[in-house]
């Protein structure tokens, strides 16, 4: 069964687009930004720690790489209760790191606070289809996680 849920896409300014998504995580709304660049689903800690104080947050022995550093001191926390529409996504482990940057660059330009992204390790699983056009990300339940081979093009 294929979900439908609405993206917002903002414009950064002449600097490109960036779909946003609402979740829900500890029975309150949130938004995300849909990153199919991020490997991983990552938490703004600041964010996360105000919207559950008795989230168990530990550290990762990992440095993050991406957004213009590969020293950012990262963190996990396993998440069981986050909703992407009406579907249920399973108990998963996300990063979670320092992402006031973004929100500081969003504030500057109007848009309201992000939670963190949303990567390719809950898109793959769910088989995400982006739909820009119509402002819509389709998932499907009940997704099976298969590998999948891929050939580098010379």
């Amino acid at each position: 069964m294929t979900i439908s849920v609405p993206l917002r896409i903002i414009d950064l300014h002449d600097d490109g687009f960036h779909p946003l998504v609402e979740i829900t995580l500890f029975g309150k709304t949130f938004i995300m930004v849909l990153d199919t660049g991020a490997s991983k689903t990552a938490f703004d800690q600041t964010t996360l720690t105000e919207a559950n104080e008795t989230m168990n947050i530990l550290a990762s022995e990992k440095l993050s790489t991406g957004l213009g550093t590969n020293t950012m001191e990262s963190f996990t926390a396993t998440v069981s209760d986050m909703y992407i529409g009406e579907l249920a996504i399973a108990e998963f482990e996300a990063a979670v790191l320092d992402l006031s940057t973004i929100n500081i660059a969003y504030s500057q330009m109007g848009y309201p606070k992000v939670l963190g992204v949303l990567g390719g390790d809950i898109l793959m699983k769910y088989k995400a289809v982006i739909d820009y056009g119509k402002g819509l990300l389709k998932l499907k339940t009940g997704a099976v996680n298969r590998k999948r081979t891929f050939h580098v093009l010379k």
